[in-house]
């Protein structure tokens, strides 16, 4: 049963999900699990350094949320070892990489959430806070990405992080940063 659990946070690295999501996806595949068993495993992969648990913040009332965490990996190459790649897991890979780039620079990093919206990465060091979103190309006419940063009405910078050269720059003080430069910083 443990490489049921392992395999469905491979598959769901950057979604928010909760142990009892975990129980349901496996009880639709005819197996039986407590929630409990599943917390368990869970906190056994942290505890091993292969999974990050990633809270998610609430942006109004600024506390940490108990539900609905996300998970990364420690190291990518694993899902890509166990699942072979696949080119539609770019997009939460890329994620996975700002995640663990920003623990290194040092930020406390959550899964923000503002209402009903979401924003990637509230990262907070001491009295600096930044709000991220990472997308592989920005959408046309998507106000998703932008949009939801837009609605936070403080002061702390904003960025979107993409792969996409062609959106380059600022829209209404957020910055649109390609990836790798942000990276390089």
């Amino acid at each position: 049963m443990f490489d049921k659990v392992v395999r469905f946070v491979l598959e769901n690295v950057g979604k928010n999900f909760s142990t009892n999501s975990i129980v349901k996806f496996l009880k639709g595949q005819g197996r039986s699990i407590n929630p409990e068993t599943v917390y368990n495993y869970l906190d056994w992969l942290e505890r091993a350094f292969v999974i990050y648990r990633c809270n998610r913040y609430d942006i109004q009332g600024k506390n940490v949320l108990k539900t609905q965490e996300k998970y990364y990996l420690a190291d990518s190459s694993l899902k890509y070892a166990l699942m072979g790649y696949n080119p539609t897991s770019a997009a939460s890979m890329l994620e996975n990489i700002v995640y663990l780039e920003l623990c290194r620079r040092g930020y406390e990093v959550y899964t923000g959430k503002d209402d009903t919206r979401e924003i990637d990465f509230v990262g907070v060091r001491q009295n600096d806070k930044i709000y991220i979103q990472v997308c592989r190309q920005l959408p046309e006419n998507s106000d998703r990405e932008i949009g939801n940063l837009k609605l936070i009405k403080d002061n702390y910078p904003k960025y979107v992080l993409t792969l996409d050269e062609t959106a380059i720059g600022t829209d209404d003080g957020i910055i649109i940063e390609d990836i790798r430069d942000w990276l390089e910083r």
